[in-house]
This record gives structure tokens, C-alpha cells and sequence, in this order.
């Protein structure tokens, strides 16, 4: 660690010299063996002098004891007068403090906290201010205005606009570049009033993951209201399939009945065929040797 830079011009000796006094200080607030190697001294003013030491403790590498003394005017005695532990050059330090009102993320606001608004956000205007030649806009104002001390502003319309066109409720989202078609073509699209109208809507469909959402009219999803070309959830059955091939099994009586019937109507006496036993083609009826 550098040597600070000691100014002895317009010390005062007798404080330049309260070396160990100033140790002995630094070594009361600090652990044991906590306090090093003297680092030099600072003037402050009349009487007065700043010692520094260096600071052993592994935790505050770059850190240094500053130990002013002082001295009483005529007095010989010097006594201690603050023991502080500052950081030198290359020390560890917190990052620098950030407003809560710059630290709070969407999604943080929960049931019961307030966010109070600061009087000179840029996102609002009074409700009497005309932000454009907006006809809409103005009569926008003019009916909801009377109720409300300020109004969106056009510069937060486009912070607004910004975050919803980049967001998932825009056109960049997965489920948008999957979609079947836009949401300004969708019959759930509820179109927001204003200077917005073109461009945003509200998604009015209870089965569409951005119900009750503000989207942008070039976003989409699956439940577009003429997705029609969506298969059908029930599947149909096949056709059944017949073999033409082969033979019903008959009951024992209706394979006598059968063959008496043909033996009657052979020709010549010869033996007669049964109906059941071989088929036009030659082959042998089931369940038969």
C-alpha cells in the first residue's frame, strides 16, 4: 500500500509527533494485531492532525486506521479526538446507494404496499394539458380529466408503448411468430381508446393466456377467433375391415339341413356334396381335415 502523502508544512509538531498515542487508539477500537505500519499524517488545521495506519484485517484489504489528534490552545497535552476506519485507494466498497424508487422492478408492488408518485413525473401531465392534436385524445381529457389531477403525458404513452411492443404481449414473442394470424384480425381484439387504438388492444379471450391483457395488434396466439383450420379433437373410427375370403362357422344343425337339401338334388344317385365341405374354389372348408 502507497505511503499517504503527508503534508508538515503547517502541522503541528507536537500532534505530528502523538504517533503511539494515535496507535494506541486505533489498537483499543480494532482487533489484536489488526493495526500495521504507520502511513503518514494529515494537516486538518490548526492543532490538529490525522494519523493514518494500515489495516491488517483480511476482510477490509485497502482499508486504513485514521486516528485524529488534536491539541488545546497553550496546552502541551494532545488527546485523541475520532478513531474511524476509511478506505484507501483499491478498498472493497458497497456499490453506490440507488433510490428505492429506481430499484423497484415490475411484479414487486404487492397487496397493501403504496407507490407514491413524485410531483414532477415526466410520465403525467394535468388532466386540463391538451397533449396533441389528437381529437380522441382531447376528448379523452375532457371526460376523464374532471376526476383526475393529471394524465398520461405523451412522454410516458411512449415509454407504455415501447414496453408493451417489446414485451410477450408483442409480436416478438414465440407464440406470436406461431400464431396463425394477428390479433387485429381476431374477433376477441378489443381495440384500447385514444392515440393507442391502432396499435394496442385488450385479448378478450378466456382461453388465450393474454386474457384480459393489454396486447399489440400485430401479436397473436393460438386461440385466434378464425383459427379454423385446427384438426378436430375427435378422432373417427375406420371403416371396418371384411374378409371375404373365408367361412362363417355354421351350427351342426344348420350343416344337416344344408347337406340334406343338396343330396336331394344330386343328379345320377351319385354321392352328394355337402355345402359346407369345399367351396367353388377347390379349398376345404375350416375346422375340417
Amino acid at each position: 500500500m502507497s505511503r499517504t502523502r503527508t503534508r508538515s508544512s503547517a502541522a503541528d509538531q507536537a500532534c505530528v509527533a502523538a504517533v503511539e498515542l494515535a496507535r494506541q487508539a486505533a489498537e483499543e477500537v480494532a482487533r489484536p494485531a489488526e493495526v500495521g505500519e504507520h502511513l503518514g499524517f494529515d494537516s486538518e488545521g490548526d492543532r490538529v492532525v490525522t494519523h493514518y495506519f494500515a489495516c491488517l484485517d483480511r476482510a477490509y484489504k485497502g482499508w486504513r486506521w485514521a486516528v485524529t489528534v488534536a491539541r488545546a490552545s497553550r496546552a502541551r497535552v494532545v488527546t485523541v479526538s475520532e478513531t474511524v476506519l476509511l478506505p484507501g485507494s483499491g478498498a472493497l466498497l458497497a456499490p453506490s446507494w440507488v433510490p428505492w424508487s429506481r430499484r423497484l422492478l415490475p411484479g414487486d408492488l404487492g397487496v397493501g404496499d403504496l407507490l407514491p408518485t413524485e410531483a414532477d413525473d415526466d410520465r403525467l401531465v394535468p388532466g386540463y394539458t391538451a397533449t396533441d392534436d389528437d381529437e380522441a385524445d382531447r376528448q379523452m381529457i375532457f371526460e376523464y380529466g374532471l376526476g383526475r389531477a393529471r394524465v398520461l403525458s405523451s412522454f410516458g404513452r411512449d415509454l407504455a408503448v415501447r414496453r408493451w411492443h417489446s414485451g410477450e404481449s408483442g409480436p416478438h414473442s414465440p407464440i406470436a411468430h406461431a400464431a396463425p394470424a394477428q390479433c387485429s384480425t381476431c374477433g376477441f381484439y378489443w381495440p384500447l381508446a385514444g392515440a393507442l387504438r391502432l396499435g394496442f388492444g385488450v385479448c378478450a379471450n378466456e382461453y388465450a393466456p393474454d386474457d384480459g391483457r393489454v396486447v399489440a395488434a400485430d401479436h397473436g396466439c393460438g386461440a385466434h377467433s378464425e383459427a379454423t383450420t385446427v384438426p378436430s379433437m375427435i378422432v373417427d373410427q375406420p371403416p371396418p375391415i371384411l374378409d371375404d375370403l373365408g367361412y362363417d362357422l355354421l351350427p351342426a344343425e344348420a350343416q344337416e339341413e344344408v347337406a340334406g337339401g343338396a343330396g336331394g338334388a344330386t343328379a345320377g344317385g351319385g354321392p352328394a356334396e355337402s355345402a359346407g365341405s369345399v367351396d367353388e374354389s377347390g379349398s376345404e372348408p375350416l375346422g375340417h381335415s
